[in-house]
């Protein structure tokens, strides 16, 4: 008797960035380690998205031309998506930071450098 293998759904991981070259970076890095991988190239692109509730983790920039990472974290939680995030950061500063720990969202900074962000990522989503 044959068995087959049930393939386990892939974590959905949600990437906002405005700068092309480091969401697509991000993009490729995090499908690589077997993820799937959505991103949006500007806070707008990324409010007006849909059938955000199955995603497993964001990745938000804070730094966006059309708006904050911490403000699309906040309309995420007003549109009652719980999902965890992460923000990442140029310059952080202690307001920001204070924010962001209230909200219970890690801050990263630019430039990711090592496994940080991957490992932040996978324990968001309970990946050992």
């Amino acid at each position: 008797m044959m068995t087959s293998a049930v393939t386990k759904p892939r974590p959905v991981i949600v990437v906002v960035d405005d700068d092309p070259a480091v969401c697509s970076s991000l993009k490729f890095s995090l499908e690589i380690e077997g993820f799937s991988v959505r991103a949006f190239y500007s806070g707008s692109e990324f409010t007006a998205a849909n059938n955000l509730e199955s995603c497993a983790c964001f990745v938000i920039d804070q730094g966006l031309a059309d708006s904050t990472g911490m403000r699309l974290i906040e309309s995420l939680r007003a549109r009652h998506i719980g999902a965890p995030a992460i923000l990442i950061v140029g310059h952080p500063y202690a307001r920001l930071a204070a924010q962001a720990a209230a909200a219970g969202v890690p801050i990263i900074e630019k430039p990711l450098i090592g496994n940080t962000l991957l490992v932040m990522i996978r324990e968001a989503c309970g990946i050992s």
